[in-house]
C-alpha cells in the first residue's frame, strides 16, 4: 500500500506538472474528508502524510478535562494519564490515531472526487502559470475540435488553445488533427479553466515567422521595426539594420525568396511587401507606397499628414484594391496619407491660382508665389497671421497687408451670401423663430437635429421632431402644420 501511494504521487506529479506538496495536500485533504464523512463534521481532526511509511494518518484531537462534557472532543483527565500520556494536564490537546482501514465505499468515493477535484484546480493553475507570460509567443499545435462557428480547438499537450474563426485567415480550411502554428494573444482564468486565445490575423504572428525564418532578425542585426496586414490579402513589413554590411530587405527575402516564400505559405498567398526602414520620413513613407512611382510630396509635419502626387497612371497601382495599398502604408508610416494624381493637381493649381486673382485682385505671378507657399484657398489666406504672408520672400509689407484684408473681405462676403441663402430657402420670408411656439431654446434644438429652414422643419417626420426634448405629439403636429402652411403660402405667393 505504501509504495503504491507514493508510487501514484510521482506518477501525477510527472505527467500533470503539479508540485509533490500540492497532490499530498489533495490527499491530506481527501482524507480528512472521507473521516469527517463518517466519524463527524464536529471533531477536531488533522491528516498528515508520513514519507517513511507512505501513509496518510490522521489524528483526533481532544482536550483534556476534569469532567467530560463532549466525549467527541473532550478526554478526561484520569482516561488521558491512564491510556495516552502519564504526564497529561488539564487544558492539553492530545492527538489520538484514527483507524481509517474501513471507511468504507462511499468514504473512499468521496476522497476519491476531492482528490480529482484538488489534482484538476491544481493543474489549471500549472497551465496558467505555465502560459500567461507567453502573450506575443508563437506556439504549435494539433486541431482537436472544429467546433461551431468555425472556432479551433488546438491540442498544445498538456493544454488546450482556442482559434476563433475571428482570429483566422480568410478562407484557410483546417482538418482534424492537422498541425497549426499560431500567436497568443491573450491567457486568461475562466471556471472552466486558463483560457488560452491564438490569432493567426494578429501582426505580430508575421513578426514571429520572420524571427524564426531570417536568422538576422533572430541574432538582432536586423530589426522589425512596424508590420501591418489585411490578413490573407497583404502584409507591409518596415525592416532596418545599422550593418551597412547587411542588406535588411535582402535578408528578409533569401536566396530566390526562399525566406519569404515559406512565410507566404503558411499565410496563405499573403503578398508580403518588404520596405526598408530610414529616419527619412518622406523616403520611407515613398517607400511603403510601392510599388507606385512618386513624383511630388507636400508634408506637413505638425499634423503628421503627407499628400503624395503620383502620374496618372500610377493613381490606381498607389491606392491599390479598395485603398489597400495606401491604408496599409498609412499604418505601417503612422502618417496620414493623401493621394492625387498629376491632373488633380493642376485643377486644383489652376483653379487656386484663378481664385486668387480674380477675388484678391493680384497679378498671376503673384497668385503662383502664393500657391508654391501652400496655399490652395483664399480661406487659408484670410486664416493665418500676417506674418506668415509677410515671411514669403520677395513679398512686400504693404502688398501683403493688402493681400490679407481682401482675402479676409472676400472670406466674409461669402459667409454673408451663404447666410442671404439660408434666410432665402423660406419663400414667404419666414425665418423658423417667427413660427408660433419655436423660442430660443427650441430653436437651438432644432439646429442640432439639422432642422435650419422652415422647409426642413415642414419636411421632418412627426417621429422625428418628437425626439426632440420637450416636444410632444401636439406640439409637433402643430410646427409641422404651421411651417407648410408658410411653405405653400409662400409658393403661392
Amino acid at each position: 500500500m505504501a509504495p503504491s501511494l507514493d508510487y501514484v504521487i510521482d506518477q501525477v506529479q510527472r505527467e500533470k506538472g503539479i508540485s509533490r506538496e500540492v497532490i499530498v495536500d489533495a490527499i491530506e485533504t481527501a482524507i480528512l474528508t472521507a473521516v469527517r464523512k463518517k466519524m463527524g463534521q464536529d471533531l477536531d481532526l488533522e491528516a498528515q502524510y508520513n514519507p517513511e511509511t507512505g501513509e496518510i494518518e490522521v489524528f483526533q484531537f481532544r482536550t483534556v478535562v476534569e469532567e467530560v462534557a463532549d466525549s467527541n472532543t473532550e478526554i478526561s483527565l484520569e482516561d488521558a494519564r491512564r491510556e495516552l500520556d502519564g504526564e497529561s494536564e488539564v487544558g492539553d490537546s492530545i492527538g489520538i490515531k484514527v483507524d481509517t482501514s474501513d471507511l468504507g465505499r462511499i468514504a473512499a468515493q468521496t476522497a476519491k472526487q476531492v482528490i480529482m477535484q484538488k489534482v484538476r484546480d491544481a493543474e489549471r493553475e500549472s497551465i496558467y502559470d505555465q502560459y500567461k507570460d507567453r502573450k506575443g509567443d508563437l506556439i504549435s499545435g494539433t486541431v482537436q475540435r472544429i467546433e461551431r462557428g468555425g472556432h479551433l480547438l488546438v491540442n498544445l499537450g498538456k493544454a488546450e488553445a482556442l482559434l476563433p474563426m475571428s482570429e483566422q485567415i480568410p478562407n484557410e480550411n483546417f482538418r482534424r488533427g492537422e498541425r497549426v502554428r499560431a500567436l497568443v494573444i491573450d491567457v486568461r482564468k475562466d471556471t472552466r479553466g486558463p483560457q488560452i486565445i491564438l490569432s493567426r490575423t494578429h501582426p505580430g504572428f508575421l513578426i514571429r515567422l520572420f524571427e524564426l525564418e531570417v536568422p538576422e532578425i533572430a541574432s538582432g542585426d536586423v530589426k522589425i521595426i512596424n508590420a501591418v496586414r489585411d490578413p490573407g490579402e497583404r502584409a507591409k513589413i518596415a525592416v532596418y539594420t545599422k550593418d551597412s554590411h547587411i542588406d535588411p530587405v535582402g535578408s528578409c527575402v533569401g536566396v530566390r525568396g526562399s525566406r519569404v516564400q515559406n512565410i507566404v505559405q503558411e499565410l496563405r498567398g499573403e503578398r508580403i511587401d518588404i520596405i526598408p526602414w530610414t529616419p527619412d520620413y518622406t523616403t520611407f513613407i515613398c517607400s511603403a507606397l510601392a510599388p507606385a512611382k512618386i513624383s511630388k510630396v507636400f508634408i506637413d509635419e505638425e499634423n503628421r499628414s503627407i499628400e503624395v502626387i503620383v502620374e496618372d497612371d500610377q493613381l490606381s497601382l498607389a491606392i491599390g484594391k479598395r485603398g489597400q495599398n495606401v491604408r496599409l502604408a498609412s499604418k505601417l508610416t503612422e502618417w496620414r496619407i493623401d493621394i492625387r494624381s498629376e491632373t488633380e493637381l493642376e485643377e486644383t493649381f489652376q483653379k487656386a491660382v484663378a481664385d486668387f486673382m480674380g477675388k484678391l485682385e493680384i497679378g498671376e505671378v503673384l497668385a503662383r508665389v502664393l500657391y508654391n507657399e501652400g496655399f490652395t484657398s483664399i480661406e487659408e489666406i484670410a486664416d493665418v497671421d500676417l506674418d506668415e504672408l509677410l515671411d514669403i520672400e520677395g513679398l512686400e509689407e504693404e502688398r501683403a497687408r493688402w493681400i490679407h484684408e481682401r482675402a479676409r473681405a472676400a472670406v466674409s462676403k461669402e459667409k454673408e451670401s451663404v447666410e442671404g441663402r439660408k434666410t432665402a430657402l423660406t419663400p414667404s420670408g419666414k425665418l423658423l423663430k417667427e413660427i408660433p411656439g419655436v423660442g430660443p431654446s427650441l430653436l437651438a434644438e432644432l439646429e442640432k437635429s439639422g432642422v435650419g429652414s422652415v422647409e426642413e422643419l415642414a419636411s421632418i417626420s412627426l417621429e422625428k421632431l418628437m425626439e426632440i426634448p420637450g416636444v410632444g405629439e401636439k406640439k409637433a403636429r402643430k410646427l409641422i402644420d404651421a411651417a407648410k402652411t408658410l411653405t405653400e403660402g409662400g409658393d403661392d405667393a
